[in-house]
C-alpha cells in the first residue's frame, strides 16, 4: 500500500506517528481483550500522552529548553485534541476542551519554555545540552584520531607501536569526561534553579498540573463507563500530586523520581473482573502458573543471518492466547548468539536528545526493557524465530518479544500464524 492509498483511507503520517507512539506506551493496547473499540483506545492513548507531557513539563521544565521540535510535537497533539469535532467526544471531553482553551495552555507552555531558555542563556547554556555534547565530543575525538592515523601511516618508523595505545585511551576517555562534565553542570544548574523557577511561575505550573489531573480524571471516568478493569492500565508520572490513582512503585531515573501508577476505583466500588482470556491457565508454558500476556512482536523487520538491524515493536496482548498456544507447539533451544550480537544497536537507555530515534523494546509502562535471555523456538511447522525474555520491570510487569530470524523468513510463516508476525 503506497502513501497515497494510506492517506485516502484516512491514515495520515501524523496518525501513524501517534499510533506508533501509543504502542510504545503500551498500557492501552488491550482493546480487543478488553472489548474496547479502536476509536476509544486511540482516544485514551492520546489523552494519556498529553497528561504525561503536562506532568513532565511542569516537573522538569528546564529539560525542554531549546527543544523546539520536541515541544512542537506535543503542541501538535494538544491542538489535534482541541480541534476534534464535538460530536466525536463525550460531554466530559467538551468540558475538558473548554477548560484547556480558557486557560490558554499553549500560551503557558510557550511562556515557560521561553523563560527557561532566558535563564539557561544567562547561565552559559546557549543551546540544547544534547547537541552541545555531540559537537564537543566530535571536536575532541576527531583531531585525536586524525593524529593517530598520521602517526601510524607517516611516522610509523619514528615511534614504537605501543605509543599509540595511551593515545587511544585518551581518545576514548576524553569525550566521556567532557560529556560527564557538561551533564553534571546541567543537572546542577537545573537543581539550583528549580525552586526559584517554581516560585516565580507557580500559577502557570499549577495550571498545567491541574490539566494533568483533568485528563487523568477524564480517562478514569471513561474507562469506568466502559467497565474496563482499570487495574490493568499502568503508566509513569513524575509527580505524586494527583488524586484517584494507586501508587504501584517508584524509582530514581537520571536524577528524577518516577512513579508507577494505575487508576483507583471509587471508594466502595468492587474492581471489575479480568477478562476470561487473561485468566485461562496454561501451566506448561514458560514454567509459570499463569499464561503470559505481555507479548511484543518485532514487525517491519530488517534482519539477515540472525542479526536484526531495524524493527517496529508491536504490542500484541490481544493475541496472547494464540501466541501462548503457538509457543506450546514449539521446541526451545538457547541461542548460540548473544543478545548483543542479535541486536547490536539496541539502546538500553533513553537518549539525552529526546528527538533521537532509537532501536529498543519498551515495557508496557513505557520504560526500556532489559533483555536477559534469548531462545530459538522451532514451531511444529518448521518455522524458527527468536523469543526474547526481559527482566521484570519496576512496574512488576514482564515482557516477551518475538521476532523472525531473517526478513526472508516471512514466506515461511504458516497461514494461521501470519497475524502474529505481520503487522
Amino acid at each position: 500500500m503506497n502513501e497515497t492509498e494510506k492517506e485516502q483511507k484516512g491514515e495520515t503520517k501524523s496518525d501513524r506517528k501517534r499510533s506508533r507512539r501509543g504502542l510504545k506506551q503500551g498500557p492501552l493496547s488491550l482493546h480487543e481483550t478488553l472489548g474496547l473499540a479502536v476509536a476509544d483506545t486511540k482516544d485514551l492513548e492520546q489523552k494519556l500522552y498529553i497528561a504525561r507531557f503536562f506532568d513532565y513539563f511542569s516537573e522538569d521544565t528546564f529539560e525542554f529548553a531549546y527543544k523546539e521540535r520536541y515541544i512542537n510535537e506535543y503542541k501538535e497533539n494538544i491542538k489535534y485534541f482541541l480541534e476534534k469535532p464535538e460530536e466525536e467526544g463525550t460531554e466530559e471531553d467538551k468540558l475538558l476542551k473548554k477548560s484547556l482553551e480558557s486557560k490558554d495552555v499553549l500560551g503557558i507552555i510557550d511562556n515557560l519554555k521561553n523563560r527557561t531558555e532566558e535563564i539557561a542563556f544567562e547561565n552559559g547554556f546557549k543551546k540544547e545540552v544534547g547537541k552541545r555534547v555531540k559537537i564537543l565530543t566530535l571536536v575532541t575525538a576527531l583531531p585525536l584520531f586524525v593524529f593517530i592515523i598520521i602517526i601510524m601511516f607517516v611516522f610509523i618508523d619514528l615511534f614504537p607501536i605501543w605509543y599509540i595505545f595511551p593515545i587511544l585511551c585518551v581518545g576514548c576517555m576524553a569525550p566521556q569526561l567532557i560529556r560527564g562534565n557538561i551533564l553534571r553542570k546541567w543537572y546542577n544548574f537545573k537543581e539550583a534553579q528549580k525552586n526559584s523557577f517554581f516560585t516565580e511561575n507557580r500559577d502557570d505550573i499549577m495550571i498545567l498540573k491541574g490539566c494533568t489531573q483533568e485528563f487523568l480524571d477524564n480517562m478514569r471516568i471513561r474507562l469506568l463507563d466502559l467497565e474496563v478493569p482499570i487495574q490493568l492500565i499502568k503508566f509513569v508520572l513524575y509527580s505524586r500530586d494527583y488524586e484517584n490513582l494507586d501508587l504501584i512503585n517508584e524509582k530514581m531515573f537520571r536524577g528524577s523520581r518516577q512513579y508507577f501508577f494505575s487508576f483507583a476505583y471509587p471508594e466502595g466500588m468492587e474492581p471489575f473482573p479480568l477478562p476470561e482470556k487473561l485468566l485461562q491457565q496454561q501451566p506448561e508454558l514458560m514454567k509459570g502458573d499463569k499464561p503470559e500476556k505481555n507479548f511484543i512482536v518485532l514487525t517491519e523487520l530488517k534482519a539477515k543471518n540472525g542479526v536484526l538491524s531495524n524493527f517496529l515493536p508491536t504490542l500484541k496482548t490481544d493475541l496472547s492466547d494464540q501466541i501462548n498456544a503457538m509457543l506450546n507447539e514449539c521446541e526451545f533451544a538457547s541461542s548460540t548468539k548473544t543478545f548483543k550480537q542479535i541486536i547490536p544497536d539496541y539502546a538500553e537507555e533513553k537518549p539525552l536528545d529526546e528527538e533521537e530515534e532509537i532501536l529498543t523494546i519498551y515495557c508496557v509502562c513505557g520504560q526500556i526493557s532489559k533483555i536477559t535471555d534469548v531462545q530459538i523456538c522451532t514451531h511444529k511447522s518448521g518455522l524458527k524465530f527468536y523469543l526474547l525474555e526481559a527482566e521484570k520491570c519496576e512496574c512488576e510487569e514482564k515482557i516477551y518479544a518475538l521476532s523472525l530470524m531473517n526478513e526472508s523468513d516471512v514466506d515461511k510463516i504458516p497461514e494461521d500464524l501470519r497475524n502474529i508476525f505481520l503487522s
